[in-house]
Formats: C-alpha cells, sequence, structure tokens
C-alpha cells in the first residue's frame, strides 16, 4: 500500500481494492492481431482466430484506487485505477502473438515490462497515427493534479524512451512543473496516490501528443478550491488544452466554481466522468468543460480493427454519467431527457483489463511500469486530441466541436453503467447516450473549430 503525506482532510494516496473485471469478450477474432510491435516484443507466429479468442476471453484483472473513498464536501479523489493482479488483455495479446502462456501481473503490479497498451495502440485504435506524428508542435497540454509527483520528469523520461518518443524535459522546454501558484520551487507535498495519477496523465499526453509540450500544475490540496485556481494557473501560463483527472459530488457551490475556475472561452477542458458507475460528478458537469466517459476497447476484425463498449464492472464500477443536479444545459447538448447539463460528452479507453501502459516510480508499491485505467486514462487522451487538432477559436467553448460533427466520431452502441429511469442516461445507444456521450475519436475533425 502506498504511503501519503497530505496535509488537508481528504482520503488521498490511500487504495480502494476492486473486484475481478472481464477483460474482453472475444472480440479478438483474427490472425495475427495486427498490434503495433512494442520494443521488445517477440516475432509474431501464425495463430488461429478461434484460438485469439479463446485466449482474451480468458483476461481478468482486479484494480484499486488511487485516491481511496469519496471525499467529503469540497474535496475531489483521483479517478486512476491501478491492475494490481490477472491477465490484461494486451498481454492475452502478446501471448498469443509469441505463441507462449499469459504472464499476469504481479501482487504489487510492477513488471519488467508494459502491460497495457502503448502509444502506437492508442493512435491506432482512435486514428490518430498520422496526426500524432505530424501535428501538436507549438501546443501546450497542462495537466492539473493535486499534490507532488518528485519523480514526474524522471518517469515521463522513462516513458518516452522506451516507446521511442522525443525527449520532453525541463532542459528542452518541452517540460514544466509548477505549483498553483506558478512557483517552479514552492511545490505541494508530494503524495503517492496522486504521483500514480500524475504519471497516467502525462504518459497519456505523451502517447497521443507526443509534440506537445505539457505542463504540470500541482495543487497543493485536492480541494475543488485549489484545483480550481490550478486550473486557472494553468491557462494563465498559456495552456488552451487542460485536463482534469478527478471529481466529487455535485453540490450547491458548483456554479460559483464554475464561474471562477471552468470558464475559459478558447480553451478546451477535459474532466473524467468518474469511476463509480451511473452517477454525475463535478467538474464533469461543468457547462464549460467537455465531460469525458470511458470505453472497454478491444481488438477486433473490423475494418477499423479495434471495437469499444461501455466500460462497467458491476453497479458502483465503471465510467461516470448522469444528468445534472446544479449545472445548466449548453446550447450545443440537445439530448430531451436532461433539462440540465448531460454528462458525458465523447469518450476513450477506461477499463482497467483494456488499460494504458504507465511508468511511474514514486511509493512502495507498483514500481515501475504498470497497467492504469479509469477515466483519468480518458480525459488526457481527449485533451491531447483537441491539440492535434489545433488551436481553438478564442471565444469557443471546445466542447460543443464533436456536436457539430458527429459522423467523425465512433459510436459506441453496447453497453450500460447501471440503472436509471431514463435508459440513455446509463445505456449505450445509436447517437448521443450518457456513458460514451457522441462518442470515441476517429481522427481529429470532430475536435476542430
Amino acid at each position: 500500500m502506498r504511503t501519503s503525506t497530505p496535509t488537508t482532510p481528504l482520503i488521498s494516496g490511500r487504495w480502494r481494492r476492486y473486484g475481478s473485471v472481464a477483460a474482453a469478450t472475444g472480440a479478438l477474432l483474427f490472425a495475427g492481431l495486427g498490434t503495433a510491435a512494442h520494443a521488445g516484443a517477440a516475432t509474431p507466429h501464425k495463430v488461429s482466430s478461434k484460438a485469439v479468442a479463446a485466449a482474451v476471453a480468458k483476461a481478468h484483472v482486479t484494480y484499486e484506487s488511487a485516491c481511496g473513498a469519496t471525499p467529503k464536501k469540497g474535496y475531489a479523489a483521483c479517478n486512476a485505477l491501478r491492475v494490481t493482479a490477472g491477465t490484461t488483455a494486451f498481454q492475452e495479446e502478446q501471448a498469443a502473438k509469441k505463441g507462449t502462456s499469459p504472464a499476469t501481473v504481479s501482487p504489487k503490479a510492477s513488471s519488467a515490462g508494459p502491460t497495457g497498451y502503448g502509444p502506437s495502440d492508442l493512435q491506432s485504435a482512435y486514428g490518430l497515427t498520422s496526426a500524432a506524428a505530424n501535428n501538436g508542435s507549438g501546443q501546450t497540454v497542462a495537466i492539473v493534479d493535486a499534490y507532488d509527483d518528485p519523480n514526474a520528469e524522471a518517469d515521463l523520461a522513462t516513458y518516452r524512451s522506451y516507446y521511442g518518443l522525443p525527449a520532453c524535459t525541463t532542459a528542452n522546454g518541452c517540460f514544466k512543473k509548477v505549483s498553483q501558484t506558478g512557483s517552479t520551487t514552492s511545490l505541494p507535498t508530494a503524495d503517492s496516490g496522486w504521483a500514480g495519477e500524475i504519471s497516467l496523465d502525462l504518459d497519456m499526453v505523451s502517447a497521443i501528443a507526443p509534440n506537445a509540450k505539457i505542463l504540470l500544475v500541482e495543487a497543493k490540496s485536492s480541494s475543488m478550491a485549489n484545483l480550481g485556481k490550478a486550473v486557472n494557473e494553468a491557462v494563465t501560463l498559456g495552456a488552451k488544452f487542460v485536463s482534469n483527472s478527478y471529481g466529487g459530488s455535485e453540490s450547491s457551490s458548483d456554479t460559483s466554481y464554475d464561474s471562477s475556475y471552468f470558464n475559459h472561452p478558447g480553451v478546451a477542458i477535459t474532466v473524467s466522468a468518474g469511476d463509480e458507475g451511473y452517477g454525475a460528478e463535478y467538474p464533469a458537469a461543468s457547462k464549460y468543460v467537455t465531460a469525458v466517459g470511458g470505453t472497454k476497447l478491444s481488438k477486433s476484425s473490423t475494418s477499423r480493427g479495434w471495437t469499444e463498449t461501455v466500460w462497467n464492472t458491476n453497479s458502483t464500477e465503471g465510467t461516470g454519467s448522469g444528468c445534472s443536479s446544479y449545472d445548466a444545459k449548453p446550447s450545443w447538448q440537445t439530448d430531451t431527457g436532461c433539462t440540465k447539463r448531460m454528462i458525458s460528452d465523447v469518450s476513450a479507453v477506461a477499463d482497467p483489463a483494456t488499460g494504458v501502459s504507465v511508468y511511474d516510480s514514486y511509493g512502495s508499491d507498483g514500481t515501475g511500469w504498470n497497467t492504469y485505467g479509469g477515466t483519468s486514462a480518458s480525459a488526457p487522451i481527449i485533451a491531447s486530441v483537441y491539440a492535434l487538432a489545433g488551436t481553438p477559436g478564442s471565444s469557443d467553448y471546445p466542447a460543443k466541436y464533436p456536436y457539430a460533427d458527429t459522423s467523425a466520431l465512433n459510436d459506441v452502441t453496447s453497453g450500460s453503467n447501471g440503472s436509471c429511469s431514463t435508459s440513455y442516461f446509463c445505456t449505450a445507444k445509436s447517437g448521443y447516450d450518457g456513458p460514451t456521450g457522441l462518442g470515441t475519436p476517429q481522427g481529429l475533425s470532430a475536435f476542430t473549430g
């Protein structure tokens, strides 16, 4: 278990254990798998579709929450989930390609190499391979999290080096870490739970937009006020893309937070929809942000090569969604069942069993390569897609962009994240639905003004 030393009254740096998760439903139904090779991967051998499907169907994991139980009013918890045991979809895929038995994640979830999807997988899944190679230069993606990760830059370097991505360091001007006041020297207290979240966020920006600069803004606590001040600082420092992988319960204070911290025209602000199944969270409910839901992402024999369903483990574990109790509906959101703000807008991979590779070395557990999931993965992915698409219009709220070009998204039409009285609030369907919004990226068109 990680240790933490936060000085504010929240549950942080503690891990909440989750149950076993089925990693796939036999969607890997083609010979050879076709995944871009990762560093150190063995030469693939011929394998039948039936054998691949049988292998993937066995994938299952257990995982833990990086930031503990539901925080008290006015505070947020991060939405990062770290795989602690089992066999991921990526491991099953690699084993089938090599003709070997799949490896398993160790109890401390630290492995000699990646056990989750890497940059080539994510770029392939979302039609971003060319854009990731050619776009993003001159853009800055900001990551807002609570507390300090002392190893953030070093861990980022390990991830990028392994996958052959360009170096992103303080020295070359690509990476910058500051406090919520902009200080590079007076940083918050270190916290190992949030450090895992930070590593996840930095690695996802690297995976999707490797040519972009990264600004890490660390709030001094996980209070909504301090996190909000960190958002403001990110915008002050010039970021046009700001990712927030945290959330808490809605409250009557949310509209005040909206005007104080999230009303930034010309800036794409993404927020995780939550990891506890059906139910609205804030700041995902803010009318000024792009609320990002989560999917289960698996290889398939379709022309796309991938398939997605709503991420859901059980009624309390899966992507968040819901109709806000407080925030007004933005003009571009036209669903009729919810008179206020509806969560989500778009989505990306979040299921830990089909999770992403992350390198994190701060803390006593999980040191090294880990697999992470949660909507903490999907929020920075979407922020980075916006960065590849280009600078938003100066008076625009980029959350509206996907609504203007829904054909440029992968519509997720199956799965649910719980029970609800209005079906699309919690169940996927053709067109808009709560758990996955309008769908997942299919290139950049839906994220361009």
